[in-house]
């Protein structure tokens, strides 16, 4: 099964003392196996740069790929931020498919996803007490969950806090914005100081 069709997928970062950009393994849940990558890839000047500014706020571009090496499926690029983020989503020949543009306020965490054609197509509403987002269409309805907590899945690949599992609930041809949008989660949206 292709990376993007699949509906589930248990992410899990690697672990670095003085880590400057960001690796994770994206694994089937119910083999254990890998079955692709998400990388930060970063100049030495934008590696430079996150010891001096605050991660969050400068330019990033995080490629998946099925495996470390191979062509990228989906590109997520952000450029220097302040108060609100943008970040660009596109396919591996590098066509535009949609962006991410985070709330100004919002208690839990969030932000709105649009197409290409700048359409609002999903929301990422996130819980103020806990690390759970859910992915909401336009009109509420539930099309997929980000969380830590899993039922499916054995303790034992749950370690540490920067492990949480993908959840869509129907494959359509929107997986590969649903997915992004759910990596930019962890990865872009609200990730901490190397």
């Amino acid at each position: 099964m292709h990376l993007l069709d699949r509906r589930t997928i248990f992410v899990r970062e690697h672990v670095g003392l003085l880590k400057l950009s960001g690796v994770y393994d994206l694994i089937d849940p119910e083999t254990k196996e890998k079955i692709g990558i998400a990388q930060e890839k970063l100049s030495g000047f934008q590696k430079f740069l996150r010891l001096l500014v605050k991660k969050a706020m400068l330019p990033t571009r995080v490629e998946i790929a099925s495996a470390e090496g191979q062509p990228a499926l989906l590109v997520l690029t952000r450029g220097f931020t302040f108060l609100r983020s943008k970040v660009s989503v596109f396919d591996g020949a590098g066509t535009p498919i949609g962006y991410m543009r985070s709330k100004l306020f919002s208690f839990g965490g969030g932000f709105h996803v649009f197409s290409n054609d700048h359409q609002k197509f999903a929301e990422v509403k996130g819980d103020w007490k806990g690390w759970n987002f859910r992915l909401l269409d336009v009109t509420g309805r539930e099309m997929g969950i980000v969380t830590k907590k899993w039922a499916g899945l054995g303790r034992e690949l749950f370690t540490n806090s920067d492990q949480y599992i993908i959840e869509v609930k129907e494959s359509s041809a929107s997986n590969a914005l649903l997915l992004a949008a759910a990596l930019a989660i962890d990865i872009v949206f609200k990730e901490r100081q190397g």
